[in-house]
């Protein structure tokens, strides 16, 4: 696998404003029982933890934020034409988007901030909303943290280990809670899902029957492994259009968290007009003129390129990671993902056999530097998520320290 961008050097990110590394070991409160501990003398850490990526980002968002840095005004904008532009291209191309207009298209500071305003727009505090389980940790904090009351429809893996929607027990949940607005992943997160445009039409279809609002967070929507296919919730019908709110960002795609900056695809002008009620008028929800540049370098032909790329790296990694826990952690079970960078390990099996509980299984990996997450933080009782978006030399050590020291009898 030939590439002509660098997915195999490692970078040191330290002081480099990395929470990845940084905060491993730290004893600031704000990441207490959230960052892994620092490990044992003699291993260094392995950050599989916060889902950012340990590449180097595309060369053309570099050049496009410095070929604006040159320029020494960073005065008041508005976002330009090109910006626009670069979005519905890329949605043509990527997703098969057609009749994609600027009006259709907002900013946002972040997916999960816009979410946060499409619930206030359509619900209540106290206000019951409907998730999957399990579920993304973000989504936990922001929307519990802002008074909505989460009603969790877990899903359930079938005959070959694929995580699936029970489309009755969303319908049940639903009713039971009066519940006007749900919240949708996809790709789903921390499973690794792409959902079949025929998963994405049964759940529209009990939304649909309920008459509830879509908030879709397609934030990994570029993020899919060989052989799958995101699709879009918006296209999967006319009513899907006119009820769902998604939500993208370049940010997840091309490691530009830092930069800040997201975008809604809001096709109802009403629930355009009501969401950004909300958002605008806070006056915080302001697009960063180098989030900008990024975006536009991004979506460019080189981006695509390194994209591609990125992918292929990315599909060898979970081919080999899970290949590596089928062999040698029998009792742990995965399914290998077809989006995101994510696996998430139902260590439940394994657990009972050894008699050792999920907190020490972690703690084993943290000693070794695998500075994974508690999968206990995305609503599953005993599992684990590892982001697999390193180098392949990596993420090859972290599965040896997993054999030597960690899955052990």
């Amino acid at each position: 696998m030939t590439h002509t961008h660098d997915f195999t050097s490692i970078i040191d990110r330290h002081g480099k404003d990395a929470i990845a590394i940084d905060a491993v070991g730290s004893v600031d409160p704000h990441f207490r029982g959230f960052a892994p501990d620092a490990p044992k003398p003699g291993f260094d850490v392995i950050p599989m933890w916060v889902a950012d990526m340990n590449f180097p980002t595309a060369p053309s968002i570099q050049e496009a934020i410095i070929e604006r840095v040159k320029h020494p005004m960073f005065g008041y904008f508005t976002p330009s034409a090109e910006y626009f532009q670069s979005i519905i291209d890329w949605q043509r191309d990527r997703n098969g988007v057609t009749g994609l207009a600027p009006e259709h298209i907002g900013y946002e500071n972040g997916v999960l901030g816009g979410v946060v305003s499409a619930l206030k727009a359509f619900a209540q505090p106290g206000d019951a909303v409907l998730l999957h389980s399990p579920t993304y940790n973000g989504f936990t904090n922001a929307i519990g943290s802002n008074g909505f009351r989460i009603e969790h429809s877990p899903l359930k893996r079938d005959e070959d280990g694929v995580w699936r929607m029970d489309f009755e027990d969303m319908d049940r949940r639903i009713k039971a809670n009066n519940i006007h607005a749900v919240v949708f992943c996809s790709p789903h997160n921390p499973t690794g899902r792409v959902w079949e445009r025929w998963e994405i039409e049964r759940a529209m279809e009990v939304y649909r029957a309920n008459d509830c609002v879509v908030v879709s967070d397609e934030i990994w929507s570029d993020l899919i492994l060989s052989g799958n296919r995101h699709i879009p919730t918006q296209s999967v019908s006319d009513d899907a259009r006119d009820r769902t709110i998604a939500f993208y960002a370049p940010s997840k795609t091309f490691s530009l968290a830092g930069l800040v900056g997201s975008y809604h695809i809001v096709y109802s002008k009403y629930l355009r007009d009501r969401l950004t009620s909300v958002s605008d008028k806070t006056i915080y929800n302001a697009m960063n003129v180098l989030s900008m540049h990024a975006l536009i370098g991004a979506y460019r032909p080189d981006g695509r390129v390194w994209l591609d790329e990125l992918l292929e790296v990315l599909t060898a990694n979970a081919e080999y990671a899970v290949n590596f826990i089928a062999e040698h952690f029998p009792g742990v079970c995965v399914a290998m993902p077809q989006g995101t960078y994510m696996l998430f390990l139902d260590c439940t099996e394994w657990c009972e056999r050894h008699g050792v509980g999920i907190g020490d299984v972690i703690k084993r990996g943290w000693d070794v530097g695998v500075a994974w997450e508690d999968g206990r933080l995305f609503q599953h009782p005993c599992a684990i998520r590892v982001n697999l978006a390193l180098p392949a030399s990596r993420v090859e050590e972290a599965m040896e320290r997993m054999r030597r020291y960690v899955f052990t009898d």
